[in-house]
């Protein structure tokens, strides 16, 4: 039976007495000290493992203020911090065993646009695609691009001084800071911006603390400029933690503490507020996706590309292509990067010209005409190369591009490319002779390895693959960090050239000098003399000892390695989630994670869940208790789990925070295929439920999901007693208060049988369809019910069995056989077992007749491809039930097509399932539209928040709304005749109906109208 475990890491007493005099206090934000919260924040995207003692959400800048105010009291200076933002570092950045400041939730606006100027002020917790997103209607972007935009936020941007594509031409972050706004150590504010000599010494303010801050670093910089002019390496990307080499401007004339605040990782004081330059946007794109024969190719043509005056050069190599390939983002870039016959490609760099129109033009025509030469010549290993001026298709390159970062973390085995010195930055001219001994250095360790990046800067994202859970791999990323430091100093260049340092702070001797060092420690001292501030990154105060953190830092491998091995293969995507933070995607209109998106909770993220489950394993271990075992044992007596339930909220059980996270999930299973490595939350989830209610009793609602599809038919013999039973108000009172439910969905009258009654389609029995001749079966069409159209939207059905018989095509409606996906969801995964079981039987004697099986709700359908493959592996079976979209692209040859008709327009809704799962769901409906004279758009949204049963349960109803509001209400509003809006999911059309007042077609339904109206 699952034990009690009651063991978690307590807070220590310092951080106990300073958090509940915080609580005390005029403090407005939240403090979280579950163990949960905790652990979420141990983890960013590198393989450290730092658990803090609590995570503190200031809702303004006061709050950061008073935080720090109050730990400048005599008994709280034990008290650390670290600020955080996206969680993205790579190298443990903002990780700490102190307090996390996080400023995403709540400091997270666009203060002010001011196009004229342009600039932008903005708070530090605005992730940096929705500055974009605010910026794009002005006409104007914030340039630094990242590949983790889409969650980084602007804080950490300044605090790692990010950079990305097309610096050479728009630069890092710390060449767009205006002004900061920061926090310092003792809780007063900090204003810098560029000054004049003469303003350093003489302007003082009443923060006599930031004027001996500025007056003393200005001076140190002045008089050591020129040490700092010959020991800072000449690179385009480079980053010191403290940059001194730019405080002061060239002409020593002005000086700007920003640009030392810039890239100190939070180890200096908390930034709250930046003001930002912005960049016109380009009103020409134009991209040249080139293929080599072999990467070294790539990285030799990379220099002459650059000379063509390119805005962006990036490179990936054949590992990082062929997982893209296995990816959903192939399906967006595979007309882009076309196969080349009889040639393998081995390398891709991905030249981009941005400007003017006519510039581009002339810059585009002669790299082509370049290209074609090279091409003809046989030079450079080109095997050819890709145009393209479709803005939408260069967004989905580089959309590909970014992704790699998570995509080698899906290679298989279990050694994973891991980041710890991905960001190595060499002269460019260096880079090719740099990386061929790079690789010869990891072919050494016989390694595998990917490899990314922009060549324009000399910078290459290498990624060796290593085994966290394997001692050995542990001792040999020290000695591959030693190794590659020494390397880039050899070819003139950093470690870290992109990323920031994190741990790796303890290389920066070698780079800086023992007297430039010594200024760095200066810098420390006096902003945060008692190393209060994200201590043990970058540098010390001086004379307090060495760095806390180094490369050998404690690493989650340590912890992975305490969960058997036999446990980690039966859990793997708890195992192989690597922290890339993809599912914190802020996008309305990404279907990633929408219980993140309602929240802000990053328990309530797939890589938060994954953590939790990691941490649940160990425990279980810890305690002697095989999970494996525990999956197949008997629950505890009815009584045993009735008195555990009881006593639930007195006996702590890190279970229940298991739990907590993982009833959020809307088991839409987005997550499985918008995630790099594919973490397929819905299935540990579906794991755990099995195995918690072993020891507590389950709410009445589950069984009433799970038994669903054995009722319904039962209930569908008396449709208007079952109606009014569930529908009059006491009912109604009963559902929503005993229950749990907001309501419950009203079953068709008439229904289905009803409907069909007398009809061909009826009535056959298995004997039946054997005895159809063989040479006629093309000429069938069997219907595959599911639960919810049947039962509760019958009229579906029926529409798309007159469809196939518009189509000229003979409908057969297959007895209801439970698909057993209500039971999966709640986790009764022996009865779900045996419900799959029984109907993949039966689904396999009719799959050998050769007739298309079809079904049409997508969720039910990809049911019996996902879930049905895992539950039973082989005795699955090999039948196939198709979604209604692709059986009618079997058949569009032999159907008429129908001329264009200019009033025939639709909109397609996308289901968060189906549109993920299926990436080409999109295009097939226009085919078909088309094909039958009519033009459908479609639009990718986010989850309309109703997802199976979610949306019903009391808990849920407030996201359940916020999530449909996001993008689906909004999208719904626009347009205006409500009958062109098509959506193939039922919850989805449940959603619509709940809070848009109105019953949403399904596209079979839309096909039928234009068949009708021929």
């Amino acid at each position: 039976m699952l034990p009690l475990l009651s063991h978690q890491q307590t807070l220590e007493p310092v951080y106990l007495a300073y958090l509940e005099a915080l609580e005390q206090s005029d403090f407005n934000g939240e403090i979280d000290k579950r163990y949960s919260a905790r652990l979420v924040q141990a983890t960013d995207n590198s393989v450290y493992q730092f658990l803090p003692q609590a995570v503190i959400y200031p809702k303004a800048q006061k709050d950061v203020e008073l935080v720090l105010r109050l730990a400048n009291q005599p008994e709280f200076k034990a008290v650390t911090f670290s600020a955080r933002g996206g969680g993205t570092g790579t190298n443990g950045q903002s990780l700490t065993h102190g307090l996390i400041l996080d400023v995403s939730r709540y400091l997270n606006q666009v203060i002010e646009v001011n196009a004229e100027e342009g600039w932008v002020k903005v708070q530090a917790g605005v992730v940096k695609d929705a500055l974009n997103d605010a910026l794009r209607p002005h006409g104007f972007f914030f340039s630094p691009d990242l590949s983790t935009s889409n969650r980084a936020t602007i804080g950490g941007m300044i605090n790692t001084d990010a950079s990305g594509a097309g610096s050479l031409v728009y630069g890092k972050t710390s060449d767009h800071v205006l002004g900061l706004t920061s926090v310092l150590v003792d809780g007063s504010v900090l204003q810098s911006s560029p000054l004049t000599k003469q303003s350093v010494d003489h302007s003082p303010t009443e923060n006599a603390f930031a004027d001996k801050i500025i007056s003393e670093i200005a001076k140190v910089c002045f008089d050591k400029r020129a040490s700092i002019e010959s020991r800072f390496p000449k690179l385009n990307r480079f980053l010191t933690g403290y940059d001194l080499k730019h405080a002061w401007n060239d002409a020593l004339t002005e000086f700007d503490l920003s640009r030392i605040l810039t890239g100190s990782e939070g180890t200096l004081a908390v930034i709250t507020e930046a003001k930002l330059n912005i960049t016109p946007l380009p009103k020409t794109r134009m991209m040249v996706n080139i293929k080599y024969d072999s990467f070294e190719s790539a990285l030799r043509h990379a220099p002459s590309l650059v000379e063509a005056n390119a805005t962006v050069v990036e490179t990936v190599d054949s590992k990082v292509l062929n997982l893209a390939r296995e990816d959903i983002i192939w399906h967006s870039v595979a007309d882009l990067i076309t196969d080349v016959p009889n040639k393998t490609i081995e390398g891709l760099n991905m030249v981009e010209f941005a400007g003017e129109d006519d510039e581009v033009k002339a810059k585009l025509a002669k790299l082509e005409a370049t290209l074609s030469e090279q091409l003809a010549n046989k030079q450079y290993g080109l095997v050819g190369f890709q145009i393209t001026a479709d803005k939408s298709s260069i967004n989905q390159i580089y959309a590909m591009r970014k992704k790699a970062v998570g995509l080698l973390g899906a290679t298989k085995g279990t050694r994973k490319p891991l980041a710890f010195a991905e960001d190595t930055a060499v002269p460019p001219e260096n880079l090719a002779d740099f990386i061929m001994e790079f690789r010869a250095l990891l072919d050494g360790h016989n390694l595998q390895y990917g490899m990314f990046g922009h060549v324009d800067a000399g910078v290459l994202h290498v990624r060796p693959a290593l085994d966290m859970c394997d001692e050995a791999d542990e001792k040999l990323l020290k000695v591959i960090s030693d190794q590659v430091a020494a390397l880039t100093l050899k070819y003139g260049g950093l470690m870290w050239g992109e990323h920031g340092k994190g741990v790796r702070g303890e290389y920066g001797p070698d780079v800086f000098g023992e007297e430039l060092y010594s200024v760095l420690e200066q810098v420390k001292g006096l902003f945060d003399p008692d190393n209060r501030l994200n201590p043990g990154k970058l540098v010390s105060p001086p004379n307090s000892g060495a760095l806390q953190f180094n490369v050998d830092s404690v690493k989650r491998g340590s912890f992975d390695r305490q969960i058997p091995v036999e446990v980690r293969t039966n859990f793997p995507d708890v195992m192989n989630c690597n922290g890339n933070g993809l599912c914190f995607n802020y996008s309305a209109y990404s279907p990633m994670c929408p219980s993140f998106k309602a929240t802000g909770d990053r328990i309530q993220s797939p890589k938060g869940r994954a953590g939790l489950m990691r941490e649940w394993l160990r425990l279980l271990e810890a305690e002697g208790v095989n999970v494996n075992e525990l999956a197949i044992a008997k629950s505890a007596s009815f009584l045993q789990r009735a008195q555990n339930t009881l006593n639930a909220k007195r006996d702590y059980d890190y279970s229940h925070e298991v739990m907590e996270s993982l009833k959020g999930c809307l088991a839409c299973k987005a997550c499985s295929s918008q995630c790099p490595v594919k973490v397929d939350v819905p299935k540990f989830r579906a794991q755990f439920f099995d195995i918690y209610y072993k020891r507590y009793l389950r709410p009445v609602k589950d069984y009433l999901v799970a038994g669903i599809e054995d009722s319904l038919p039962l209930m569908a013999a008396m449709p208007k007693v079952t109606n009014f039973a569930s529908q009059n108000p006491l009912s109604q009172w009963v559902i929503k208060k005993a229950i749990g439910y907001v309501d419950s969905p009203k079953l068709s009258v008439p229904t289905l049988k009803q409907r069909l009654d007398g009809h061909p389609s009826r009535g056959y029995e298995l004997e039946d369809l054997y005895a159809i001749p063989t040479d006629q079966r093309d000429q069938y069409v069997l219907v595959v019910q599911d639960p919810f159209n049947s039962f509760y939207d019958a009229n579906i059905v029926y529409r798309f069995i007159q469809l196939i018989e518009k189509l000229g095509f003979k409908p057969v409606l297959l007895p209801f056989k439970p698909n057993g996906k209500p039971s999966h969801i709640k986790g009764f995964l022996n009865k779900f077992a045996k419900t799959a079981q029984d109907s993949a039987d039966f689904l396999n004697k009719i799959h050998s007749l050769g007739m298309p099986l079809v079904g049409l709700d997508p969720a039910l359908v990809l049911c019996y491809r996902d879930e049905y493959q895992v539950a039973l592996g082989h005795k699955r079976g090999h039948f196939e039930v198709q979604l209604a979209n692709e059986w009618l692209m079997t058949v569009l040859d032999k159907t008429p097509a129908i001329e264009q008709q200019n009033s025939a327009e639709f909109t397609w809704f996308s289901h968060c399932t189906e549109s993920t799962a299926k990436p080409n769901t999109a295009k097939e409906w226009q085919a078909i539209f088309a094909h039958f004279g009519a033009k459908l758009h479609s639009l990718n949204l986010g989850c309309c928040g109703m997802a199976g049963t979610y949306g019903h349960e009391l808990d849920n109803l407030e996201r359940s709304k916020s999530l449909f509001e996001l993008s689906w209400q909004q999208s719904i509003d626009s347009i205006s005749d409500k009958n062109r809006i098509l959506v193939s999911g039922y919850s989805c059309r449940s959603q619509v109906k709940r809070f848009a007042k109105f019953s949403p077609q399904h596209p079979i339904e839309g096909l039928l109208s234009l068949l009708n109206n021929q």
